[in-house]
């Protein structure tokens, strides 16, 4: 009945920079970490967890003097994500028809 959900994107850190990077082209890592609150290495070990999976795709420079590091989801990843989704809307789905269905039978 229910879809097994992607113990990939099961995480809260992989989750929020996979919801960010659906939405932009590309993001740089400090935008993530501001808009994510975690900690730099713990962001870091979780893009790496994506980049190993395919998901996304890292890409270091420099702009000026200083380290750069952007990501960008890939189709891969576009693909898992709407997966993902799609498949945890089915379980509010079925939670919200078994609470109509208790109700109205009690």
């Amino acid at each position: 009945m229910f879809k097994d959900l992607d113990p990939l994107l099961h995480s809260q850190v992989r989750l929020a920079i996979m919801s960010i990077l659906i939405g932009v082209k590309n993001a740089e890592f400090s935008y993530l970490l501001e808009n994510i609150k975690t900690t730099k290495g713990n962001l870091s070990f979780q893009m790496n967890k994506l980049k190993e999976a395919g998901y996304i795709e890292v890409k270091k420079s420099f702009k000026g003097n200083y380290p750069l590091t952007t990501c960008e989801i890939t189709e891969e990843g576009v693909n898992s994500y709407e997966t993902y989704v799609n498949s945890i809307d089915e379980y509010f789905k079925q939670f919200k028809n078994d609470k109509k269905y208790k109700y109205e039978n009690s």
